[in-house]
């Protein structure tokens, strides 16, 4: 009721800065859809595997980490275009498959505008790499595009062959990370954000108390962005002769590759050549060895439809668990890791013998400091059990992820994985100003002075900021406490490296927080060594997924289906509401990664 009344109080207020976002996402979905219409991409209908078959990986759209309960995002919701977005578990999974089917001759990446973080798309090129290895070069990997964004052709860049429209470009920008900032928005509104952390490089907090990039937060994002396109350039460099990073660096720079005409792609070598829809199609057919008309491109959930799933074997004796902590730490909200169901989850896989270790897949830039102590003493208790837990890291595993990560017996990162972030803040919103500007006052009858303390219509006192500051301070001790008991350092070196700062997945490896560069694969070889299993283990992914969640999206507490309409019907009371709810919704104590995300 209370944070309802809020909602209503904001409206009027929030209407126009959220109209301004909503139409700015309502003008990039309008062109993407120009861009993809200037190619004559042809739709192929469902086909059935059978010999001389293609696996088609679409790389196009959301990849996510695995299956989970559905949250839509606005660009979506404006498209209307409420999809199940692609796993990166489902392509990995397709990629093996593909290398032992003798029905998959090859495989054709349809690159498109892939919208997957910087370790995703690592990962999936890692994969493609292994298929090639795997398969010794009897099956080749062709790529092609309309429009290659920068995503796509970094996954594109590891296959034997690529070809582009003559039509389209090539995205090539560097890597960037644009940062909203609100105070002035909030100033106007009348909400103070009252905030108390520890940390310099803590900057999930600037958005709300400042009208810029802090300086110490510039310099961390310089330097993570720095080694992250080294990383990337040299990559690509690898797999593509005659190309180099500082070829790279000068097409971006001086050739402004992302505007020249296409024929630029390849003479740089970057592409193989430039051909039309109906072209590549004809170099497909010849390595499938039919006629074009009678090409089978089947997609990977065909080729997965008879293959039983690799990890869910939840009756073997012989179990490593690989359980997913994917997205924000918080309560109740199932597409989400909800600490309530997941902290019962690794106690219950503790107490059964039939799991002998536990592979914890982060992908998780934090959230609720409580609720990651909770997780945090689940795992320990599982350790307490003398059985193994491995960390890998996905996108994320930062400030609450990497919490729940400290204390594991090893822990793997991808080079591009963002990392660390070791800080606490809490942030207090105070409305008095909006309430004044509204007329409303608000008048209270209580037993204790501090009964509201902290109250949304009073702005904390000096002794009551300070209490708020120990109290985050204590929570900042208690997480350096863990990292240095688990990472075997001393509290004065882990406070070195912490201060809230975030790292990539190579530098955490020079510095300690992570103990070996590598993906979820690698983390389950070394657990199974770990626990003396050899080859005699099934593995068994939790939490266990259940499709019928998925017409039950829910967002903040608002479905997509009523956003969805909100959006189409202009109800911009709703929208307020979602938005707001988002601010001032969350455990005001948190171990969180600042918000924001690198643009590949």
């Amino acid at each position: 009721m209370f944070k309802r009344f809020l909602f209503q109080t904001l409206s009027s207020f929030t209407g126009t800065i959220i109209a301004i976002v909503i139409g700015a996402v309502i003008t990039v979905a309008v062109i993407g859809g120009v861009v993809a219409s200037f190619s004559g991409d042809s739709k192929d209908t469902e086909a059935e595997l059978k010999p001389g078959s293609i696996l088609t990986i679409n790389l196009d759209g959301d990849i996510q980490e695995c299956e989970k309960p559905f949250s839509p995002n606005l660009a979506m919701l404006t498209s209307g275009k409420v999809e199940t977005p692609q796993t990166l578990k489902e392509i990995s999974a397709a990629l093996k498959e593909a290398a032992e089917n003798k029905d998959i001759v090859a495989v054709y990446l349809k690159c498109g505008d892939l919208a997957a973080a910087p370790a995703t798309l690592d990962a999936l090129r890692n994969d493609i790499i292994e298929f090639k290895k795997s398969t010794e070069g009897k099956k080749s990997v062709y790529a092609y595009a309309d429009f290659f964004t920068q995503g796509s052709y970094y996954v594109a860049s590891a296959a034997d062959s690529i070809f582009m429209n003559p039509e389209g470009r090539m995205a090539l920008l560097g890597l960037s990370v644009p940062n909203l900032y609100f105070k002035e928005l909030l100033d106007k509104v009348g909400i103070q954000m009252q905030v108390a952390k520890v940390g310099t490089y803590k900057s999930a907090v600037e958005p709300y108390i400042l009208d810029h990039m802090s300086d110490p937060a510039r310099a961390q994002l310089d330097t993570m962005l720095t080694n992250m396109w080294q990383h990337i350039t040299a990559r690509i460099s690898a797999s593509r002769k005659g190309v180099t990073p500082a070829l790279l660096d000068s097409l971006i720079n001086r050739d402004h590759i992302t505007f020249a005409h296409a024929e630029l792609a390849v003479k740089s070598g970057l592409v193989d050549g430039l051909l039309y829809d109906r072209q590549i199609r004809q170099r497909l057919a010849v390595a499938s060895q039919c006629p074009a008309e009678e090409l089978n491109l089947v997609e990977t959930k065909t080729l997965l439809k008879d293959v039983k799933p690799a990890d869910k074997n939840y009756d073997s004796k012989r179990r490593i668990a690989v359980v997913y902590a994917v997205g924000d730490i918080e309560d109740g909200n199932e597409s989400e890791i909800d600490y309530n169901k997941f902290v019962p989850l690794i106690n219950r896989l503790a107490d059964d013998d039939d799991v002998k270790a536990l592979v914890l897949r982060v992908n998780s830039p934090g959230g609720s400091a409580y609720g990651s102590a909770l997780i945090g003493e689940a795992l320990d208790y599982f350790q307490s059990k003398g059985k193994p837990v491995v960390v890998s890291m996905g996108d994320y595993a930062a400030s609450g992820g990497y919490w729940i990560s400290a204390k594991a017996d090893r822990i793997f990162a991808d080079p591009l994985t963002l990392t660390g972030s070791i800080g606490i803040f809490g942030m207090f919103p105070c409305v008095s100003g909006t309430a004044a500007k509204l007329g409303v006052n608000v008048d209270v009858v209580a037993t204790n002075p501090e009964a509201l303390f902290p109250s949304l219509f009073e702005p904390m006192t000096p002794a009551q900021h300070e209490v708020v500051q120990a109290y985050v301070e204590r929570g900042y001790d208690q997480f350096v406490t863990r990292v240095a008991e688990g990472r075997h350092m001393s509290a004065e070196r882990v406070r070195q490296i912490a201060e809230g700062r975030v790292w990539d997945g190579r530098k955490a490896l020079e510095i300690g927080l992570v103990d070996q560069l590598g993906g979820l694969g690698d983390a389950i070889a070394y657990v199974a060594r770990s626990a003396e299993m050899g080859d005699d283990y099934q593995l068994a992914a939790y939490p266990e997924y259940d499709p019928s969640f998925f017409d039950m999206i829910m967002s903040g507490g608002v479905s997509a289906a009523t956003l969805k309409s909100a959006m189409q019907t202009r109800d911009v009371a709703i929208l307020e509401a979602y938005m707001v709810n988002r601010l001032i919704s969350r455990n005001p104590v948190q171990a969180r990664m600042g918000e924001f995300t690198v643009d590949f």
